[in-house]
C-alpha cells in the first residue's frame, strides 16, 4: 500500500513524511505502508478552481485505488469546518475512485509542535524551560512562537527545522490539538479502510 500527501509548504515536504511514517509505525504498527514524495502545491493556489483537483489527479497517476491521498494545509486565518468539507468535496469530485482524506491543521502544522512543547525543550536551540501553552491551536503565529523561545539571533527556519521537530514530538500530546488527533484518525482510516477510526 501506498500514501501520498498534498502539502502546501516547503518545510511540509520532508515533515509529513517523518509523521506520516511515526504514526504508521508508532500508533498503527503499520510497516508494509510506502510513503511517496508529497506533491507541494500552494495553498493560495489550491483554493482556485482547478488546481486541487490537478494535484489530486497527479497523486492518482502515482497510486493505485488501493492507496491513500491525504490532503493537509493550514486553516492560518479560514475556518477549518468550513475550509476542510469544500475541499473534500472538490478532491472527491475530481477522483471518486480514490481514498482521499483532507486535513486542516488549526491554525498551522506548527501549532502541532506548539502542543507538544514540553517534548522539545532545549531541542535545536529551544528553551529548556519550555512548556506547552494551553491550548496551542489559539495561537495564530505558531511559528513565531517558536521563534520566541530560541534563543536571541536564532529564528524558527521551517525548511530545516519542521522534519526535525516532526521526528521529536511527543504524538500523545500534539493529539490535544484537534486537527492533529483528526490527522492521526484520517491515516487509521487510509491505512485501514475495513475499520473505523
Amino acid at each position: 500500500m501506498k500514501l501520498i500527501a498534498i502539502v502546501e509548504g516547503h518545510g511540509d515536504v520532508a515533515a509529513v513524511r517523518v509523521l506520516l511514517r511515526r504514526v504508521l509505525h508508532e500508533k498503527l504498527q503499520r510497516y508494509d505502508v510506502e510513503i511517496e514524495p508529497p506533491i507541494r502545491v500552494p495553498k493560495d493556489k489550491l483554493l482556485k478552481p482547478g488546481e486541487l483537483e490537478r494535484a489530486v489527479n497527479l497523486a492518482a497517476r502515482r497510486t493505485s485505488a488501493t492507496d491513500g491521498i491525504i490532503v493537509l494545509v493550514d486553516a492560518d486565518d479560514d475556518c477549518p469546518a468550513e475550509l476542510a468539507p469544500a475541499m473534500a468535496t472538490r478532491a472527491a469530485e475530481s477522483r471518486s475512485d480514490r481514498r482521499i482524506s483532507v486535513v486542516i491543521a488549526k491554525s498551522e502544522f506548527e501549532s502541532w509542535f506548539v502542543a507538544a512543547a514540553d517534548s522539545l525543550a532545549g531541542y535545536r536551540g529551544l528553551s529548556h524551560s519550555l512548556v506547552a501553552p494551553a491550548n496551542a491551536e489559539r495561537i495564530r503565529d505558531a511559528k513565531g512562537w517558536l521563534a520566541s523561545n530560541m534563543p536571541t539571533g536564532s529564528t524558527y527556519r521551517e525548511t530545516i527545522d519542521q522534519a526535525a521537530f516532526a521526528s521529536r514530538i511527543n504524538l500523545a500530546q500534539a493529539r490535544q490539538c484537534a486537527s492533529f488527533d483528526k490527522f492521526v484518525r484520517e491515516i487509521r482510516t487510509l491505512a485501514h479502510p475495513s475499520t473505523s477510526s
